[in-house]
């Protein structure tokens, strides 16, 4: 398993809260995540959805001595915010032997959804 997030992440500033197996928690500010209005950009909570919900396959992933990459994910955005942290909570809805999908949701700091979407990984044999 990989030991950090990858390259876009930490440029996002995107930070793991959270790891397991059942549910991975990962944060980033909206500070230097907006788009022209001042608003979190749409891109940027798909970023981090995905960012959670990758981090959760490839965890499942290791514990079967495997690695995966993402084939599908289907967002819907509610609201946005101007400030402070966006959060993601990824849980499995699937945990399998070649697909994995979870569920993530994106709040502000007041706990409001932002974004919900789900995420499908595909299991890979180390090669």
């Amino acid at each position: 398993m990989a030991d950090r997030l990858g390259e876009l992440d930490e440029k996002m500033g995107v930070e793991v809260v959270e790891q397991g197996v059942e549910k991975v928690v990962v944060r980033m500010p909206v500070e230097g995540n907006r788009q022209s209005l001042g608003l979190l950009h749409g891109g940027a909570m798909l970023s981090l959805g995905e960012a959670a919900g990758s981090w959760a396959a490839l965890i499942h992933a290791s514990t079967h001595g495997m690695k995966c990459v993402g084939v599908d994910v289907a967002a819907t955005h509610l609201r946005s915010a101007h400030d402070g942290f966006a959060t993601a909570t990824a849980t499995p809805v699937k945990l399998g032997r070649t697909l994995d999908c979870h569920q993530v949701d994106i709040t502000d700091e007041q706990g409001r959804l932002l974004s919900t979407f789900r995420i499908t990984n595909m299991l890979l044999t180390h090669e």
